[in-house]
C-alpha cells in the first residue's frame, strides 16, 4: 500500500474510535477559528462614503414619534453623504432605510439581518442585503461596515448591540467612531452603568469608559455629531486622495 498522505493508513480515524473522532473534529474546528480570525483581521479599504449604523427597535409603528423622527434623521444623513446601514427589519430599522429612499440621492440603504423565526424579510426600503445564521457574526458585520453607530429606542436586542459596540470602544478595538444613544431612556442606561460599575466595592471599569456613549435628546444633536466626524473623515479622504 502507498505510503503517501492519502494512502497512508496511520492517518485514517475509525469512526468506531470514540476519542479519536472527537479529536479529530475538535481539531478541526479550532482549525476553522483560527482562520476565521484570521480573516476578521482584514478591514475595508477607505469607502466612497461615510457609512452610519442605525440600531432601533423592530416594533415601532410608522406614524410614532420614534418612527418618524429615525426616518426624518436617516433622511438627513443620507442628503450629507451618508449610506445607511441597519438590521434591515421592521421598526425602526425600516424608518431608517425608509429615510435614505426618501433623499433619493444614490446613498446606498444597506440591511444586516439573522435568521429568526420570525421577521423573515427585509424591509421593502433595503436595497443591499446580507443575511446571518448568528448574531455573533451578524455584529461583526456592523463593525466592519460602520464608520458611526446612532442607537435609538430600542430592546434586548438594541442593547446588546449598543454594549458590544461600547465594549469595542473601550478596548480600542474601534477608534473614531462615534456611539450617540438618542432619546429619553438611555441616560438611565448610563447612568446605571455609571453608579453600579464605579461604586462597586472594586471599580468595574473606569470613569473614562463612561463617557463613551454620547447620549442626546434629539435627532438633531445626533446630526449635528455625525456631522463633525464626517467632515474630519472627508478631509481625511481628501488629504489620501492628493498625497
Amino acid at each position: 500500500m502507498s505510503t503517501n498522505a492519502i494512502g497512508n493508513t496511520s492517518n485514517f480515524v475509525s469512526l468506531s474510535d470514540e476519542d479519536g473522532t472527537r479529536k479529530v473534529i475538535v481539531d478541526s474546528i479550532l482549525g476553522l477559528w483560527s482562520v476565521v480570525n484570521d480573516l476578521t483581521r482584514l478591514k475595508p479599504a477607505k469607502r466612497e462614503r461615510y457609512c452610519v449604523t442605525i440600531f432601533g427597535s423592530a416594533r415601532a409603528k410608522p406614524g410614532t414619534v420614534a418612527f418618524e423622527e429615525t426616518r426624518r434623521v436617516a433622511k438627513e444623513l443620507a442628503n450629507m453623504g451618508c449610506d445607511i446601514i441597519t438590521g434591515g427589519g421592521p421598526g425602526l430599522m425600516q424608518a431608517a432605510n425608509a429615510g435614505v429612499a426618501d433623499a433619493a440621492n444614490g446613498t446606498s440603504s444597506v440591511g444586516i439581518r439573522v435568521e429568526l423565526p420570525f421577521e423573515q424579510d427585509a424591509n421593502p426600503f433595503v436595497e443591499l442585503a446580507f443575511e446571518h445564521r448568528t448574531f455573533f457574526t451578524r455584529l461583526h458585520h456592523f463593525v466592519l461596515a460602520s464608520d458611526a453607530f446612532i442607537v435609538a429606542p430600542g430592546g434586548i436586542g438594541t442593547v446588546l448591540e449598543t454594549t458590544m459596540i461600547w465594549q469595542l470602544l473601550q478596548v480600542g478595538h474601534l477608534k473614531e467612531a462615534p456611539l450617540i444613544l438618542v432619546g429619553k431612556m438611555w441616560p438611565g442606561f448610563v447612568g446605571w452603568a455609571r453608579t453600579m460599575m464605579l461604586e462597586f466595592e472594586t471599580p468595574l471599569a473606569n470613569p473614562d469608559d463612561m463617557d463613551i456613549p454620547l447620549c442626546v435628546d434629539t435627532g438633531d444633536e445626533a446630526i449635528r455629531i455625525i456631522k463633525e466626524f464626517h467632515s474630519r473623515w472627508a478631509d481625511e479622504k481628501a488629504h489620501v486622495t492628493t498625497a
